[in-house]
């Protein structure tokens, strides 16, 4: 099959041949129809997040199925999926606790005695995030897919694999937004908008979206903010507390800088949470002045929207067909598999809010 490798930090994704295993018991063969590029892809092609080499990147994605291993009975060959990288165990403390989000169970991927799913060459080729999908086909376990409806665009659909999932998860399972609130978003770029879209669905009473780039401001406007500030112009830690008397009840900072997580903090009131949904580099440390904890202000994490995705995306997918949640809006461009290196270009220029890759098989 073809697909995109990382072979090198900060170097281009090399399209080639690779060659991919037939599903073991509990694995499923999927035709790749569309994948999203990520921010979080970005991270790892220059080297802020480590991961091993030769490797197939990407991770929002859509397919249909193609082969089953024989145990698999949640799903048959062509059944439309969306794939999700927080892959499930199910019997973990994390999965019974209903943070399936968290779970880390090594069982998911294949033993160092048997084939790797991926190869190239004879060599192991290292599968990215259980799924992989800069390429035509991911190998990847029952557990890291949902069945969807057959009426839902696949091109659509591979934005709820992570960019809506993630915003919207942080609303709706993070931060649990209540209706009439203030909310503030840093960054409209996928995840933001989706965070938007979220507190629009939630209720909330006032939306701010803060960006540097002007047309992402515009578009979080048709996403449900209320209003827009323009970092590169006004401080919008003073702004937002100035418009809401003194700060907002939930921040969302969706970019993963440590001066945006720090103030997504400082623009709270108090008794307000900060959620910080962007991935700051490794290595990098927060400063909070102390001293607002005792007015009750919270800063957490989120990952992947605290989903349970197999219940989560269906809902999502049902949200879009019935006009709450903005898909079309959010792709920017349709490219293919070998114009990926552009579309990261763009994306690290902050110029775009979702380039997605729709293969042609």
């Amino acid at each position: 099959m073809k697909a995109a490798v990382f072979h090198e930090v900060n170097k281009p994704l090399q399209i080639e041949e690779v060659q991919i295993h037939k599903p073991a018991a509990r694995e499923v063969l999927v035709k790749t129809a569309a994948t999203g590029v990520c921010h979080s892809d970005l991270h790892f092609i220059t080297g802020a997040y480590p991961f091993p080499t030769p490797a197939i990147l990407g991770h929002e994605s859509s397919g249909i199925v193609e082969a089953i291993g024989s145990e698999v009975r949640y799903v048959k060959p062509g059944d439309h999926i969306i794939t999700c990288l927080s892959a499930f165990c199910g019997h973990c403390e994390y999965c019974l606790t209903g943070h399936m989000s968290l779970c880390e169970s090594p069982e998911l991927q294949r033993q160092k005695d048997q084939e790797p799913r991926l190869a190239q060459n004879g060599g192991e080729m290292n599968q990215f995030l259980h799924l992989s999908s800069f390429a035509e086909q991911m190998l990847i376990h029952e557990h890291a897919l949902v069945k969807i409806r057959e009426d839902m665009p696949l091109d659509r659909a591979a934005l709820i694999g992570c960019a809506v999932t993630t915003g919207v998860g942080a609303v709706f399972h993070t931060a649990r937004v209540e209706p009439g609130t203030t909310v503030a978003v840093i960054g409209c770029g996928g995840i933001g908008l989706s965070c938007i879209n979220g507190a629009a669905i939630a209720g909330a009473q006032r939306i701010i979206a803060i960006d540097r780039v002007q047309s992402k401001l515009d578009l979080a406007k048709e996403f449900g903010a209320t209003d827009c500030i323009d970092a590169s112009e006004v401080d919008p830690v003073k702004q937002v507390r100035e418009w809401t008397a003194g700060g907002v009840h939930y921040s969302f900072e969706a970019i993963g800088l440590k001066v945006t997580a720090e103030q997504s903090f400082r623009m709270l009131r108090p008794g307000g949470a900060a959620t910080i949904i962007g991935m700051i580099p490794v290595g990098t440390n927060i400063e909070i002045h102390g001293p607002e904890f005792l007015r009750e202000k919270r800063i957490q994490g989120s990952n992947m929207g605290s989903n349970r995705f197999r219940v989560d995306m269906p809902r999502l997918v049902d949200f879009y067909l019935s006009g709450k949640l903005k898909l079309d809006e959010m792709i920017s461009q349709r490219i293919k598999l070998e114009q990926i290196n552009e579309a990261f270009d763009e994306l690290h220029a902050g110029k775009l809010a979702r380039s997605v890759i729709v293969f042609d098989h």
